[in-house]
């Protein structure tokens, strides 16, 4: 793909995930469930969280295209490096993640991960926005060009550090509310919630692995941007 094109999708990219994180931080507080957004507001859903992900990662995207488009090539090097770490390590595993997991247990029991409560809330567009299409565009990134993936190592231990972190907030959450952030978490023991979260883990690993795997067949070894 030509860069100029390259430039011009990532832009629109970017300003779509804006323009979606905006409008699910300024869903109007009085419309808001109280059983939702509690404590840490929407901070503490992955999805949301996931939303300002893409935006910086697409944003980083374009800024390595206009450097690339205006010869800065040195410069060009440095954030091209952080937008496939970017990319390799969070954009794709978690908003893979973010799509299946949620539609998954939503057709199982949608009071699970997003009670109905929120359809008065949350316009239908914008749930497909957050849940739906971060999807496709995750698997069009890797269609669009090449990226290149740290040691397998280096990208795990990155992974496993952010999901170690998300964790901790969604626990941290629990102990000064007494309240799950998503009702699922309500229904395991301790042990067995220790045995989801690693289960979990273990998912989104496979989707790193996944996105490397693609990304390898798709461009092959040698070939970066």
């Amino acid at each position: 793909m030509e860069i100029s094109t390259l430039a011009t999708y990532h832009c629109l990219a970017f300003v779509w995930y804006f323009f979606v994180a905006y409008s699910i931080t300024h869903v109007k507080t009085e419309e808001r469930p109280s059983e939702v957004f509690l404590y840490g507001g929407q901070w503490k859903y992955l999805t949301v969280l996931n939303l300002f992900l893409q935006a910086v990662f697409y944003g980083v995207s374009f800024l390595a295209d206009v450097l690339r488009l205006i010869k800065k090539l040195r410069c060009a090097k440095c954030i091209i490096s952080s937008r496939d770490l970017l990319f390799s390590v969070l954009a794709f595993p978690v908003s893979t993640f973010v799509s299946v997991s949620f539609w998954t247990l939503y057709t199982y029991n949608r009071e699970l991960v997003y009670p109905k409560s929120l359809d008065g809330v949350i316009p239908l567009w914008l749930n497909h926005a957050m849940h739906t299409a971060v999807l496709p565009f995750a698997f069009l990134e890797i269609l669009a060009l090449p990226h290149r993936y740290p040691a397998k190592k280096k990208g795990l231990i990155l992974l496993g550090f952010v999901a170690f972190l998300y964790i901790s907030w969604v626990l941290w959450i629990y102990s000064v509310t007494g309240e799950w952030v998503y009702p699922l978490f309500a229904l395991f023991s301790p042990s067995g919630l220790a045995a989801f979260f690693a289960g979990s883990l273990a998912v989104i690993v496979s989707f790193y692995n996944f996105g490397e795997f693609l990304n390898r067949m798709i461009w092959g070894q040698s070939k970066f941007s």
